[in-house]
């Protein structure tokens, strides 16, 4: 994610809104999310327990689930956009989500992420739950069932599913989920947009770090990887922009447009977007052959328009330009989407980085570093996040000097020329808190963390850590201790008192 300035940091057959009984039952739903595996009891039966409610990050306790591995979301979304000023801000949103997923542990339920949509109906392969109110702790509920707990005030909100027959460890199953809502402009625990921020003309869809679902049922966090495929039908006119590439042309019913994406590559849940406007649509490929979608919105100021013009052109050279130090660009694609409207940032979304207004050069630099950094190696707790912006933040640094502008060592100088004496020093970089995750030094210091690193380990042990740590967590997750097991293999050094100075005190390096 790049920070601006203004911040700290379907169906046509539209389904009919039953609104589903949503309470807050906080307590209930601890007490059903048992943390236990399903561990064989005497005689090698199944224990059936229920999955966690959460992935186990402190950060976001009830982002991500346990006791599934989801392999595939295929959302099948209809939007409309809200109407003209002086209209409400809010749009509506009918979805069916077709969830791919394998059980971990013998299931008796399970939870989904989904925030702010009402669900109309369940199914686990072909098998329909009811509804039901959310039981009381130790309460059972018979057959298959569903509930919602929508609990605003302590951030959670979960889809509970309880499926019939139960699920045994390594069983494969498809999830359908029919939901509906209007949608709004969803904060984040900083109180910054996120998720599916509803527009004038459309909505822009940026989920870090879990507000992937206020738009879809998901387990929202990054260890649980997977593929998607999506068909987005919106008012003709509108053109819907999602990650990976087109896999058919649009199709147009009844005033209604259909447009279809298909992202192969596993991704993280804050790294989907679906986002809708008046975009018009640039293909072209680099000179290896890599497709390019950029999407522009039509609304652009002419100034905006220039400067994002001329720096999406400067990609293909980007890309060629990082593989030469951190190996092959990851994914099957890459682009753009630039939207007139504003959330204040830029986020790596997979393949198709998402811009508020304009994408500035250093920003584009910023976003396609994070397809190596943050895409394909995502952090396996939030708490190790300047692995993603510390290393787009240097990755850009390096471009600038690469283009004849500042230097990355005079960058680094300006990093270390901040008094002692500032807050700036005060933050754990490889544990800011939840408040902390988009903070400042967990940018410039995880970047002056790098450039220190390949002055100590010298350049080539530096660029074969970087190749290496791309290599053995490619699609997958990994922590900061599994980035300083890296650098400490290629380099031989024992480098546990640098990354102490670096990453863990609260105060300004002096020496390392």
């Amino acid at each position: 994610m790049t920070i601006m300035p203004i911040r700290r940091r379907s169906l046509r057959r539209v389904c009919q809104v039953r609104r589903g009984r949503r309470v807050t039952v906080v307590t209930a739903l601890v007490a059903l999310a048992v943390l236990a595996a399903g561990a064989p009891a005497l005689g090698g039966q199944p224990r059936f327990t229920a999955g966690a409610a959460g992935a186990g990050d402190s950060y976001f306790p009830y982002a991500g689930n346990g006791g599934i591995d989801v392999r595939h979301y295929g959302l099948d979304l209809t939007y409309a956009p809200p109407a003209a000023a002086p209209a409400p801000l809010v749009g509506h949103l009918d979805g069916v989500a077709t969830i791919d997923l394998v059980a971990t542990q013998d299931l008796d339920r399970f939870d989904l992420d989904l925030r702010g949509m009402d669900v109309t109906s369940v199914s686990v392969d072909g098998v329909a739950a009811a509804e039901v109110t959310p039981p009381p702790a130790g309460q059972k509920v018979q057959d298959a069932a569903y509930w919602q707990v929508q609990d605003d005030a302590a951030r959670v909100w979960e889809l509970t599913v309880q499926p019939r027959p139960k699920l045994r460890a390594g069983q494969h199953a498809v999830v359908e989920v029919g939901y509906s809502g209007d949608t709004t402009r969803p904060l984040d625990i900083e109180n910054a947009l996120y998720g599916w921020v509803t527009t004038r003309d459309g909505a822009m869809v940026v989920g870090e770090p879990e507000g992937s679902m206020t738009w879809y049922p998901v387990s929202d966090h990054p260890t649980d990887k997977a593929t998607y495929s999506f068909e987005i039908t919106v008012p003709e006119g509108k053109v819907a922009v999602a990650n990976g590439l087109p896999s058919r042309d649009a199709t147009t019913d009844a005033g209604w447009t259909t447009w279809y994406w298909e992202a192969p590559d596993p991704q993280a849940s804050y790294l989907t977007t679906a986002s809708v406007g008046d975009f018009e649509l640039v293909r072209s490929e680099t000179p290896d052959g890599l497709p390019v979608v950029d999407a522009l919105d039509a609304n652009l100021t002419t100034a905006n328009r220039a400067t994002s013009t001329a720096s999406l052109a400067r990609q293909p050279e980007m890309i060629a330009f990082f593989e030469e130090s951190f190996g092959p660009y990851p994914f099957g694609s890459f682009g753009s989407i630039v939207d007139d409207d504003s959330v204040g940032y830029a986020l790596e979304t997979q393949t198709r980085p998402v811009y508020s207004r304009s994408a500035g050069e250093g920003t584009v630099a910023h976003e396609l570093a994070h397809q190596w950094f943050g895409d394909a190696v995502s952090p396996q707790r939030w708490r190790h996040i300047w692995l993603n912006e510390g290393w787009a933040t240097y990755a850009a640094w390096l471009w600038g000097e690469h283009r004849g502008g500042t230097t990355a060592a005079a960058r680094f100088d300006a990093v270390m020329a901040r008094s002692a004496a500032s807050s700036f020093w005060t933050l754990t970089v490889d544990d800011p808190g939840p408040l902390g995750l988009f903070a400042s030094p967990v940018y410039d210091r995880g970047a002056a963390t790098l450039y220190a690193l390949r002055g100590k380990v010298g350049d080539a042990a530096f660029l074969a850590g970087a190749q290496l740590w791309l290599q053995r967590y490619d699609d997958g997750t990994a922590t900061t201790a599994d980035f300083e097991d890296v650098y400490e293999e290629v380099s031989g050094q024992d480098l546990s008192a640098f990354f102490d100075v670096w990453l863990r005190t609260p105060a300004r390096p002096t020496t390392w």
